[in-house]
């Protein structure tokens, strides 16, 4: 339910000889190679395509079996892997109603409140959301965790014209690289990036960096690491400067963490991916807003309304579309065209299932489980813990051996290990992040534990 742009989708409509003829003459040429003739010969294909030959539907089928049998899933492997992508349990009831035809096939109508259903979707996902985060305002949703946080940095700008942007080196850096491209000599905006201290930001050095033409303080929480930052403490430093407090959240943290909300985050986001979505290859996942009231109509992206209609019916309207395609592109506040409609749908259908004391058991399930895993692997020689602070649902380990072959020996036992941290931080060299969810079990733990101590 994404959109694509401005335009439906065009499928493949095959057509025979006797097709090609009519098509031909009616545009008035003699061949297909007519259509062509502007392109010099020498840049031209002559010989036939290098394809192999066409395969009957139950030779495709076998074949497509084959080659899928060489990617690993989680009904095969057990996943300690996460640094943005997380394997939580999904309820029958998400794949079941998000898969009924007028949702799963239907397409951003222009014309919006002719589609009430879809609209209703995007509505109830806006209130859960806002409930979860205790933030006024949510939109209906943006394309992934990555560009939502871009999105707050511009719309904070935005808000306040100042030049400066302080981002903590605890957000995940893929997340950083995002903003850097997005803002890359355009909106005349600097980075300035905070270092960080036993995992968590260093608040003596972001003191020191935040001033008057500071636009916004941007932390993650749990970080990349999956530490928890000491959110109130940032919240009086960015505000006393008259900054914007900007929040990247994990949303099933908030099962047991304090909402961005209740420290006074000014604008919090998220990747909505851990709320009843698939891993799927890094996508297409889901891009959390929230923001407070005051700021609503700087907000990138929709927002649903409900209303009544002439007969004193309930009814919902596309109360806001600060975008390119419905406004002056200088009146715009984004050119983010779409919303991941199909994905906060599972969402909604997610946090509607589990209501506040599944979201707290499963958060809670998650935070023992991982401590679990953090003190048995602490245990064995050679492994040691790092970055001391606390954590949700990953933590540090430095290794005795190099992870790329820590995790190929796991890869053998059908297990995905954790995150070579040396990848972007070069002083965690040997480091391994690690990820526990619900669905890990005891025995899962323990037999990941035992594989690890075999190695040592």
């Amino acid at each position: 339910m994404g959109e694509k742009g401005g335009g439906a989708l065009i499928p493949y409509i095959p057509n025979t000889k006797e097709d090609q003829k009519k098509m031909l003459k009616e545009i008035g040429v003699e061949s297909i190679d007519d259509l062509f003739k502007d392109i010099p010969q020498n840049l031209q294909l002559k010989a036939e395509l290098n394809l192999p030959s066409s395969l009957s539907e139950m030779e495709l089928i076998n074949w497509t079996k084959k080659l899928s049998q060489k990617n690993a899933n989680l009904d095969e492997y057990v996943s300690f892997l996460g640094a943005g992508s997380y394997d939580h349990f999904i309820p029958a009831v998400v794949n079941h109603l998000s898969a009924r035809s007028e949702f799963y096939t239907s397409y951003t109508p222009y014309q919006a409140e002719a589609s009430q259903g879809n609209l209703q979707a995007s509505y109830e996902y806006q209130s859960l959301i806002s409930r979860l985060f205790r933030m006024d305002v949510c939109n209906a949703s943006l394309y992934e965790g990555a560009t939502a946080l871009a999105e707050a940095v511009i719309m904070a700008h935005n808000i306040n014209h100042r030049q400066k942007v302080l981002l903590t080196k605890t957000i995940h850096p893929e997340y950083r690289q995002v903003l850097a491209t997005y803002i890359k000599k355009t909106l005349g905006l600097s980075i300035a990036e905070i270092d960080y201290e036993n995992g968590i930001t260093d608040l003596n050095k972001l003191r020191k960096e935040v001033d008057k033409n500071t636009s916004s303080v941007v932390i993650q929480s749990p970080n990349f690491f999956g530490c928890l930052e000491k959110v109130k403490q940032i919240e009086e430093i960015t505000h006393k400067s008259g900054s914007l407090y900007i929040v990247s959240v994990d949303p099933i943290s908030l099962g047991l963490l304090t909402p961005p909300g209740d420290y006074n985050a000014d604008i919090a986001v998220g990747e909505g991916q851990v709320l009843g979505n698939q891993l799927n290859f890094g996508g297409p996942y889901l891009g959390i807003f929230t923001c407070k009231k005051e700021f609503i109509k700087k907000m990138p992206g929709r927002i649903v309304g409900e209303t009544l209609d002439k007969e004193g019916k309930r009814g919902f309207v596309l109360t806001l579309q600060t975008r390119e395609q419905h406004i002056r592109r200088e009146k715009a506040t984004s050119n983010i065209c779409t919303n991941e409609a199909l994905n906060a749908l599972r969402a909604t259908i997610y946090l509607a299932t589990l209501g506040e004391k599944g979201i707290k058991e499963v958060a809670n399930l998650c935070l023992q489980k991982s401590h679990y895993a953090w003190e048995k692997i602490s245990q064995i020689p050679g492994f040691k813990p790092i970055l001391g602070s606390p954590f949700f649902k990953e933590f540090s380990i430095k290794c005795p051996l190099p992870p790329h072959k820590i995790n190929k020996l796991l890869w053998k036992n059908k297990i995905i290990g954790g995150f070579d941290l040396g990848k972007f931080y070069p002083e965690l060299e040997d480091s391994l992040l690690i990820c526990v969810t619900e669905k890990r079990t005891k025995e899962d733990i323990d037999r990941f534990i035992s594989i690890l101590g075999e190695m040592v």
